[in-house]
């Protein structure tokens, strides 16, 4: 940080370098969020958003630094709900939709911008159901598995589509959406990719818990 702050000093006109101290001051939030200080948090993330935001007003054509402004808000929702500012972090993920759906449009093929889509897609999700908004809920979940389902159909060697696919299936399923069928067919991925060996050490915890959410489903 302090390299950055006087690089950035000294020519403030040298764009990557801007993009680079709001790098740094985005890792140091996430160092905050770790520690649990919500408060150093939040000055690091609005620092590095007030950066991206200069960046993207001056050169709005640049794609890099708009799917970096939806990262900071992204970051800023993600902080206002783990300490229970909803309102604040819908405002947030509304914003790093609009500029998600916007690189989407402009370039369908990307396929790291789709799954940008389908992440925010889910963190919407998540606030509709804290808010109690099963319906508006289940629109941003099924909007993500689509995303899920057409970049796993694409390449269905990528593993971390793959274990998105899964995610998305388990989150209808929580939300009551067809849970019988969707934890079964979560468990059929789940079960296959640690047959071939790419199912992730993290990650052995799926098969054993989709296991008892479909036992319990199939009780209901």
């Amino acid at each position: 940080l302090d390299i950055r702050e006087r690089l950035t000093a000294a020519d403030p006109a040298n764009t990557e370098w801007q993009r680079d101290l709001s790098v740094i001051q985005l890792k140091l939030g996430d160092l905050h969020m770790a520690f649990g200080d919500g408060k150093a948090a939040l000055e690091r993330y609005r620092t590095s958003l007030d950066i991206r935001e200069r960046l993207t007003a001056a050169d709005p054509a640049n794609t890099e630094w708009r799917r970096d402004l939806s990262v900071s808000h992204d970051k800023l929702g993600d902080l206002h709900m783990a300490f229970g500012d909803g309102k604040a972090a819908l405002e947030r993920y509304r914003a790093s939709l609009d500029i998600r759906e916007r690189l989407t449009a402009a370039d369908p093929a990307n396929t790291e911008w789709q799954r940008d889509l389908s992440v925010i897609q889910l963190k919407l999700g998540d606030l509709h159901m804290t808010f109690g908004e099963g319906k508006a809920a289940l629109e941003r979940y099924r909007a993500s598995l689509d995303i899920a389902e057409r970049l796993t159909a694409a390449d269905p060697a990528n593993t971390q589509w793959q274990r998105d696919l899964i995610v998305s299936l388990v989150k209808l399923a929580e939300a009551g959406d067809g849970p019988l069928e969707r934890y079964a067919r979560a468990l059929i991925i789940v079960e296959r990719l640690k047959e071939e060996d790419r199912l992730q050490p993290a990650d052995a915890w799926m098969v054993d818990i989709l296991k008892q959410r479909l036992s319990e489903a199939q009780g209901k």
